[in-house]
């Protein structure tokens, strides 16, 4: 697995972990609470989410790394829909 980290401050991590989980929870097997969460997209993608009161923390696991900068994209642009009212600084690190 291909992994790729990406800790984005913020003062509304746990809100944007469970919006984020909330909506995928739609369509996959999402398993959250307030403080963290998973999001497995598929059988070789999956998303684990780490609030605390300054930072969401988002590790994003893949089997084929051309994938990984899509899902990040995906993952990017929905984290952002919901931050609406704020600029996130969203850097992945490998």
């Amino acid at each position: 697995m291909h992994l790729s980290k990406a800790v984005v401050p913020t003062e509304h991590a746990g809100r944007y972990l469970q919006q984020l989980c909330k909506h995928w929870s739609h369509k996959f097997s999402v398993d959250f609470d307030p403080l963290k969460g998973r999001v497995p997209f598929s059988d070789t993608a999956e998303v684990t989410l780490a609030a605390d009161g300054a930072t969401l923390t988002m590790t994003l696991s893949v089997a084929d790394p051309s994938q990984q900068e899509r899902m990040q994209h995906v993952i990017d642009d929905h984290l952002k829909r919901f931050a609406f009212r704020e600029e996130l600084d969203i850097v992945w690190t490998d």
